[in-house]
């Protein structure tokens, strides 16, 4: 079924994507007759259309009721002013206008807000007033330094278009071997979490023989804690785009599509105004510079669903469908986007290719080991001295980053989640312990992810914390497997009990069920949830022993 209705959808392509089309449809309030006319257009079922919206948070119809969103991401949460943001909201708009969203990415400014289409930091709670009144605001930028031997991600090397052309120039003059021999040269590997080899990836799909073939940007990624994402698209927005068109000219492609998280309205305002320039200037589109190369982007926003930061159910959300998770193979480099070989790359990823490109693979592969090589963005959240995204060679000791880099904390920490929701949670003498290494965080029995860190503070409830994680795991699953779908729920329904004082945690049935979920769910957001949560039963276990029946 799902296959039909991608080769239905990709019948008009990213043009004219069925997503996009069913967003404005959805969002307007007699919108019966319309949906009805997109199915027949499409030549799917009303059906179809209906429950893809319904997948949806921002197309619920209790959605469009609300007027402002308080995030209720982890960090925000650690922070501790949620409650305070909501009460201030809830007494200017009403309690029926104030809703929830995950994580708006300003992790590094304490508890955030959406409001009217943009996103503000706790502390500009205090100027509701001003801001219902349509009175800009002046929220805080993100602090951003780089540490790096060699500044990949945050240096001024493509800080204007010009720079983009005279690099992109020597590019297209090159054989497409020699530069993808140069990234494969460079040991980068994706820096979403799974740690693919980036030159393997776009090799593999090089090779398949068809006509038509597609870049996906992935920048839905929306862990708590990391908003190194939204750094690269509004402040190098150039260095993201240009790795997509390397990659599209590498592989072959003439079109790719940058699906960006909806709860980043600035970062989409920003790359969409660069994407016009690069156009302007025949950086993009028909014949670039004169060449026989010709490559369009396109803007898909993502409509509040965190299982799309997993490749195939954002392929999926792009045709129009439920962005539920394929099983694989087959991968997307061989039947990705509407059916065809596609390259799903995230954001720093992407943003990392420039780089590599302008001083060699060397320059890159020299920093850290094989395997986790070249330089690491790290967020640290609010509740560090110095929070902010950081520029840090891969290797470095995780001991400098939180004390040296970011000065420690403001108040007693006993424990970071690292790698977002997903990432384990390690006490802090463990992680002190930890350098920054994809492999020697497995090693240990974590993770980390995105290089995203969450601080749990002293005084911060760990069953309270077990609940948020089955919590956001139940809302958030695409629940297309029967362990994550189900596994998730009763998770959240047996730390409910605890919460309410009603039963105690059936620690033999909660192991078996975690179990469950590690090898029988078909992504990582189901099955790796049980990780954090493990780390805490296996170090903080004296919070609630007095909580844990050992016979059930």
């Amino acid at each position: 079924m799902s296959k039909n209705i991608s080769k239905l959808s990709g019948r008009k392509g990213l043009k004219d994507n069925l997503f996009k089309r069913m967003i404005s449809t959805t969002k307007k309030s007699d919108n019966g007759k319309q949906i009805k006319q997109l199915a027949e257009e499409y030549h799917v079922g009303m059906s179809t259309i209906h429950g893809a919206e319904s997948f949806y948070e921002f197309l619920r119809p209790e959605h469009k009721e609300k007027k402002a969103w308080v995030c209720n991401g982890s960090a925000c949460m650690c922070a501790g002013n949620q409650e305070r943001l909501k009460e201030k909201l809830v007494s200017k708009l009403g309690k029926d206008k104030v809703g929830e969203m995950f994580c708006l990415g300003h992790c590094y400014d304490n508890t955030s807000f959406h409001y009217n289409g943009h996103n503000y930091s706790g502390k500009d709670i205090d100027q509701i007033d001003e801001i219902i009144k349509g009175k800009k605001i002046n929220t805080k930028n993100i602090n951003s330094v780089s540490h790096a031997t060699k500044s990949i991600l945050m240096g001024e090397d493509l800080s204007t278009i010009e720079k983009f052309k005279d690099l992109l120039s020597q590019i297209l003059k090159k054989d497409k071997k020699e530069t993808l021999q140069t990234i494969t040269e460079s040991n980068l590997c994706g820096r979403g979490g799974a740690g693919f080899p980036t030159g393997m990836k776009w090799n593999f799909c090089s090779q398949q023989k068809v006509e038509k073939k597609y870049v996906v940007c992935n920048a839905d990624e929306g862990d708590s804690g990391a908003f190194s994402d939204r750094y690269l698209l509004e402040d190098q927005p150039l260095k993201v785009l240009f790795g997509m068109v390397v990659c599209a000219y590498i592989i072959g492609s003439d079109e790719g599509v940058l699906y960006i998280r909806g709860e980043y309205p600035k970062s989409i305002e920003i790359v969409n105004g660069t994407i016009n320039e690069l156009k302007k200037l025949n950086l993009l589109g028909k014949n670039i510079l004169g060449t026989d190369f010709s490559y369009d982007l396109y803007i898909c926003i993502g409509q509040g669903a965190y299982i799309c930061g997993e490749e195939t159910a954002l392929i999926a959300s792009i045709e129009g469908r439920r962005a539920e998770v394929d099983v694989r193979p087959p991968f997307p480099t061989v039947e990705g986007l509407y059916k065809k070989p596609t390259v799903v790359n995230n954001v720093e990823t992407l943003a990392a290719i420039p780089g590599i490109l302008k001083y060699g693979a060397k320059s890159f592969s020299s920093i850290g080991n094989v395997k986790s090589a070249g330089t690491k963005l790290v967020c640290l959240d609010s509740l560090f001295k110095n929070p902010g995204v950081y520029e840090m060679d891969m290797g470095t000791p995780m001991k400098k980053i939180i004390y040296d880099i970011g000065g420690g904390f403001i108040k007693p920490v006993k424990a970071l989640q690292v790698g977002g929701p997903l990432g384990g949670v390690i006490p802090i003498k463990e992680v002190e312990k930890l350098i920054l290494d994809f492999q020697e965080f497995m090693k240990a029995g974590f993770m980390l992810g995105h290089g995203s860190i969450v601080s749990i503070p002293e005084d911060f409830n760990m069953i309270k914390y077990i609940h948020h994680l089955f919590k956001f795991s139940a809302e958030e699953s695409c629940g297309k497997c029967f362990p994550g779908r189900l596994g998730s729920y009763r998770g959240k329904e047996m730390y409910d009990q605890v919460i309410n004082k009603t039963n105690k945690i059936p620690i033999k049935l909660l192991n078996e069920l975690l179990i469950t979920m590690q090898k029988g769910s078909l992504c990582a957001l189901c099955g790796a949830i049980p990780l954090p949560i493990q780390n805490i039963l296996k170090y903080f276990t004296d919070e609630f022993k007095t909580d844990i029946n050992q016979e059930a």
